[in-house]
């Protein structure tokens, strides 16, 4: 149950430190001091920490039996499907629901499907199983996407919603240096991924312990409300009318979809870097060490003035930065440019995350989040799978540097199509 005391006295605070800094100064750790939203990032930290991990360990062993890039994007497929079959209800669900339960419920189905894993990969178990457990991971992430977006509203006040976005962006893209860096280390130490999916599954179980110790506001649009079928579409339409979010969100998706090199870079490391799993590890660091970069600036700064003209640049910079990787076959080059991937995709995590918090009601937040994981989270998995059917067809190679211009090319239309978005200035300002 939530505690008016505690959020009165962590408001208090809060207002305090405000106050000594100066009326001009920006409190960059505003969202850090409230307990619960600590807790929320302490969890979500290892969650993504887990997910990387396993991420790297899939990738490899499955490369390593198959030598197959299709393979590699079937994992993918196999995790988007899910997503996009339960979309709407997942979203209906998280609104009508408590999504502290929910999560809770993510939680304790993921820690069994990571341990399914690790039994798969020290007996050597048939592909299709392993996929099996994938399909289970993307059933899950459908329903959780959207909880681990709305949770955030329930821990701090809408004043801190930019400033709590980019700290769970960091924490989120911190995670993701050391997950893939831990979990290739692993793999080249040990000589194999089993313990790389039990430390994943451990993460998982310690975020349901912290859960357990979380107090939330309560949520809008609970019980009895939002009966209607219709309700399930409710977040499309939404979305469909606040044209600004829709481009953020078009933008976020075929930048992903297209210029997804993550996918390949256990073919990158092996057959063209020649780095070995450690260098994998690396590899995929590289874009969240970036990442967390990025954010920390982001979080020092005041909000954006000019969010719209920021976010196109910034996937346009992505999409070039993608060209260079991929026709890079210098080690130390390949770093750099996923470090700048990864720095400037979290402008666009920052910028559409903030979006959907300040423009969305809490009531319709869990179906709106769900859409938008839909169409974040589904590029991300279906990026993976067009990547490795056109390094299949075309070569790793040629298959980034075209997805890298098509990026660029999505830019500028998005710009064309939607002038709101070279138009928008604070995220916080109404939609026309």
């Amino acid at each position: 149950m939530y505690d008016k005391k505690a959020e009165s006295a962590s408001n208090e605070q809060s207002t305090v430190s405000s106050t000594k800094a100066g009326k001009k100064s920006h409190d960059a750790y505003r969202a850090l001091r409230y307990r619960d939203f600590r807790l929320l990032l302490a969890g979500a930290f290892l969650v993504f920490f887990g997910q990387q991990m396993i991420t790297v360990a899939l990738g490899w062993e499955l490369y390593q039996r198959t030598h197959s890039a299709l393979v590699l994007g079937g994992v993918g497929l196999a995790q988007v499907i899910p997503v996009i079959l339960l979309f709407l209800p997942a979203g209906y669900v998280v609104d009508r629901y408590n999504r502290k339960y929910l999560a809770l419920i993510a939680m304790c189905t993921l820690t069994p499907t990571a341990l399914g894993l690790a039994i798969l990969s020290y007996l050597r178990g048939p592909l299709a199983l392993i996929y099996a457990c994938v399909v289970a991971i993307g059933s899950v992430q459908s329903f959780y996407s959207p909880v681990s977006a709305t949770l955030v509203s329930q821990v701090v006040p809408e004043q801190a919603f930019e400033n709590a976005m980019t700290w769970r962006s960091s924490t989120s893209q911190l995670s993701a240096v050391l997950g893939p860096t831990t979990g290739g280390f692993l793999i080249g130490l040990l000589h194999g991924a089993t313990l790389v999916y039990v430390l994943g599954a451990c993460t998982f179980l310690t975020f349901a312990i912290l859960l357990t110790l979380m107090r939330l506001r309560p949520q809008q649009g609970q019980a009895g409300s939002a009966r209607k079928l219709s309700a399930l579409v409710d977040g499309l339409r939404f979305l469909g009318h606040t044209r600004v979010m829709l481009a953020a969100i078009t933008l976020d998706l075929f930048a992903v979809l297209l210029g997804g090199a993550t996918t390949l870079l256990p073919i990158f490391a092996q057959d063209i870097l020649r780095v070995g799993p450690i260098g994998l590890g690396w590899l995929q660091a590289a874009s969240s060490l970036g990442a967390v970069c990025m954010a920390l600036t982001l979080a020092q700064r005041p909000p954006f003035k000019h969010a719209g003209r920021i976010l196109l640049l910034a996937v346009g910079g992505f999409g070039l930065a993608t060209i260079v990787f991929g026709l890079s076959h210098w080690f130390w080059l390949s770093l750099v440019m996923l470090f700048i991937l990864g720095a400037l995709d979290n402008i666009s995590v920052v910028v559409r995350s903030t979006l959907l918090l300040v423009r969305t009601p809490d009531s319709m937040r869990g179906r709106v989040s769900a859409v938008s994981s839909l169409f974040v989270g589904t590029s991300n998995q279906l990026g993976g799978f067009e990547s490795g059917l056109t390094a299949q067809v075309f070569g790793p190679v040629s298959s980034v540097v075209l997805g890298g211009i098509g990026t660029i090319l999505v830019v500028l239309l998005v710009a064309w199509c939607w002038p709101e978005m070279r138009n928008l200035g604070s995220l916080r300002e109404s939609a026309a």
